[in-house]
């Protein structure tokens, strides 16, 4: 057999100097408010930049690549595309050809104003009224259930998480969406 140096100075200076470094990251702590930051830059960063505001509309951004939720049905349901001159004095990219051509947009996507009196109904509608329908549907559904089960001669208990839907009298208001 051999004796052959495997390793060399060069190479044990490499693994200590590894070393030195993993127990400098192991010893530093990392604050909650440094994990809330890559918490935020991973989950909700943007490339879409902000859009200024409109007095008496909402603005966003709209995909004109989504089949099921097309440009032309947003502008059916009162949503109007901005156009440049109406965001006078900023820089912002225009999207250069095709059907869109002149609007503000960002690769696929179309800047697009709403006025605020249907922002406001489209986010009652969506974030209060229809979900309240459906705690309506389910409170009945389980009322419905225990009746018939109460006739045949057995019993079913509600859970703790219908109490809160049966008791309409704590109804939440109605938000105001901004």
């Amino acid at each position: 057999m051999s004796n052959v140096n495997r390793g060399s100075k060069k190479s044990t200076d490499v693994r200590a100097s590894r070393a030195a470094q993993s127990d400098s990251r192991a010893d530093r702590k990392v604050s909650d408010d440094e994990r809330l930051i890559a918490y935020r830059n991973a989950m909700y960063q943007s490339a879409l930049p902000q859009l200024p505001e409109i007095d008496g509309y909402h603005v966003c951004w709209l995909t004109t690549t989504n089949p099921r939720d097309p440009i032309h049905g947003r502008l059916r349901l009162g949503y109007e595309l901005i156009k440049p001159e109406e965001l006078s004095g900023l820089h912002i990219e225009t999207i250069k050809d095709g059907e869109h051509a002149g609007l503000i947009g960002i690769n696929e996507m179309v800047a697009a104003k709403l006025p605020m009196n249907l922002y406001q109904a489209f986010m009652a509608e969506s974030g209060h009224k229809a979900p309240a329908r459906e705690e309506s549907r389910l409170r009945e559904t389980a009322e419905s259930i225990k009746r018939q089960a109460e006739s045949m001669g057995g019993r079913v208990q509600i859970g703790d998480g219908m109490a809160e839907l049966r008791d309409e009298d704590s109804a939440l208001p109605e938000p105001d969406f901004y």
